[in-house]
């Protein structure tokens, strides 16, 4: 099945009217030919959908299918959170150590001898988290995340490779560190761990009962986005209705960490272009997350700017626009989104063998933050009633 990807995203308003169009249009048909047309809906709603979640390393890809789960298959439950607990600490002890490691490095004084016993301290621990968070290394993560020298080195982790979620997590220190303490929702959607092969998440979504009613089955697949992973990609390709990539918009002025000599976003730009070439996924349809606008944006607002990674942004935000922005946060944005229009519009070095005319497909964006359940809520939906109207106009409903 060919998807036509989030058409929803720009008609999303229109989709009830269309399904209440589609109703009273079947009414013109034979008593025979709604009650066939209904049984073959019926037999595409039981058919899974497939949907494959591609993009580099710490794009957010594991953070869909944890909030698949959230939205999908009840949670976690408090035995399933506690199990959380020994990534969460290892995230933890993972950001203090390297922030501790690249105060040397940088050449940044920390702000007492306080603050310099607590690094020796961590250092002294290796990079593994301690099983447990006793009052002793708890005091000495304290310190330092206190330390003005640190927040200094925090505020240059563009320079080295440091979590998202390093600010996150030790902002919430000392509930963290509670020896009653159980996982949020929140604090598991923010913690990272390196996905390793190919993961499936199956859950199912209830159709509306004007459509027949019943559930319909999804199967998510998450893939590895280092480099060394990405050969495991072409297994989980057959049978694949729909892409969603993910990419990083905050990954402007980063470097990859398994090569210090290509930028983050550039690197997602490459492999994007070799997923919308990708003959095995020419009839698949594609959605872009541009995602971690909230970092993105914290960014701009404390000085860094795209332009000092990508100096072709000044002329872009000098070209005549079809829009006005005001905003560097908007024009960063666009900007991004603009690299991937451009990208879908190239001449296909390898076309597809089913000659599928490239310059006829289409590619949908939609600006997230995939750590906001509400968000994401919003955006499945959309997919979601998409795949329906898909599913009607295939039984020719439409």
């Amino acid at each position: 099945m060919k998807l036509r990807m989030l058409r929803c995203l720009r008609h999303s308003k229109t989709h009830t009217h269309d399904l209440e169009s589609t109703a009273a249009a079947a009414t013109a048909n034979t008593p025979e030919q709604i009650k066939q047309q209904c049984n073959d809906m019926q037999k595409k709603f039981q058919e899974p959908i497939k949907i494959l979640l591609l993009g580099t390393a710490e794009s957010g890809k594991t953070t869909i299918i944890k909030q698949m789960r959230i939205l999908h298959i009840n949670g976690y439950t408090n035995d399933e959170r506690r199990d959380q607990i020994p990534e969460i600490y290892q995230n933890i002890h993972e950001s203090v150590y390297q922030l501790v490691q690249h105060m040397t490095i940088l050449g940044l004084e920390y702000q007492s001898c306080a603050s310099r016993n607590s690094a020796a301290y961590v250092m002294s621990l290796g990079e593994t988290a301690p099983e447990y968070m006793d009052e002793e290394y708890c005091d000495h993560v304290m310190t330092l995340w206190n330390d003005l020298g640190i927040r200094t080195c925090f505020g240059r982790s563009n320079e080295f490779p440091l979590l998202d979620s390093t600010k996150y997590f030790l902002d919430n220190f000392e509930r963290i560190s509670d020896y009653d303490y159980i996982p949020s929702t929140e604090d598991i959607l923010h913690s990272r761990k390196v996905t390793t092969g190919i993961h499936k998440i199956t859950f199912r979504v209830k159709i509306p009962k004007t459509l027949g009613g019943g559930e319909q089955e999804f199967r998510m697949y998450d893939v590895g986005g280092q480099r060394d992973q990405r050969n495991k990609w072409i297994q989980a390709f057959e049978g694949i209705q729909a892409v969603l990539f993910l990419i990083s918009c905050a990954d402007f002025d980063q470097s990859l960490r398994e090569d210090p000599l290509q930028n983050r976003l550039q690197e997602a730009l490459n492999l994007f272009r070799g997923v919308w070439q990708n003959r095995f996924l020419a009839s698949a349809g594609i959605i872009v997350f541009l995602n971690k606008q909230d970092i993105m944006e914290r960014k701009i607002r404390t000085g860094t700017h795209i332009v000092d990674y990508f100096p072709e942004f000044e002329e872009f935000c000098n070209s005549p626009q079809a829009e006005n922005y005001f905003d560097e946060c908007d024009w960063t944005k666009k900007f991004i989104k603009q690299k991937l229009i451009d990208i879908t519009q190239e001449p296909v070095k390898r076309p597809s063998r089913n000659k599928m005319d490239y310059s006829k497909r289409e590619c949908y964006y939609h600006f997230t933050v995939a750590t906001d359940t509400s968000c994401i809520r919003k955006v499945f939906n959309d997919v979601h009633q998409m795949i329906l109207h898909e599913h009607m106009a295939n039984v020719a409903l439409l």
